[in-house]
């Protein structure tokens, strides 16, 4: 993920000048136009939404085990930092659960402000092709937030399901 941080910038600044010069054009504002096309777009939130709940919902089953003398296997839960040891608290597990969503949230936010921008420097430049530069873009930023999305929860959502299971099979 570094990686793609680091490129992500990377292609930012290089794109900088051709924004500026794209800015000098045009009577909108591209700043505004990017700032405003990436808080309105949906997958900007999904990913960050999906791996709390996913998360939340994990977390919430398995308090009814760790009541009961069970450990916890994810090591970013545990009071040592190692995998099967004593949890956290609770309180401070959704602290953390927020941190990481808040993470994905950051991810989204530089994905999608780096494709607005590809998408307005070649919309700029070769105006002729518009809607296929909105057509891959759109595809970019939808491919992006479902990968993370189901990176980020699935294993959560499954880990929900067998903490209930088991916490029925014990009559927790």
């Amino acid at each position: 993920m570094r990686a793609i941080k680091r490129l992500m910038l990377l292609s930012m600044m290089i794109l900088t000048p051709a924004i500026a010069s794209a800015q000098a054009d045009t009577d909108s504002n591209v700043f505004w136009d990017v700032t405003k096309a990436v808080v309105f777009d949906p997958t900007t939130y999904a990913p960050a939404a999906l791996s709390y709940k996913s998360m939340k919902m994990d977390w919430d089953s398995s308090q009814a085990l760790f009541r009961n003398g069970w450990v916890e296997q994810n090591q970013r839960f545990t009071i040592s930092g190692r995998p099967n040891d004593l949890p956290v608290s609770y309180a401070e597990g959704n602290k953390r659960i927020r941190q990481m969503a808040l993470l994905h949230l950051q991810e989204s936010l530089v994905n999608n402000t780096a494709a607005n921008i590809f998408e307005r420097v070649l919309t700029d430049k070769y105006p002729q092709h518009r809607k296929l530069f909105k057509v891959l873009s759109w595809t970019e930023r939808i491919a992006f937030a479902s990968y993370v999305s189901y990176m980020a929860s699935a294993n959560h959502f499954r880990q929900d399901g067998r903490n209930r299971q088991l916490a029925i099979q014990f009559g927790y």
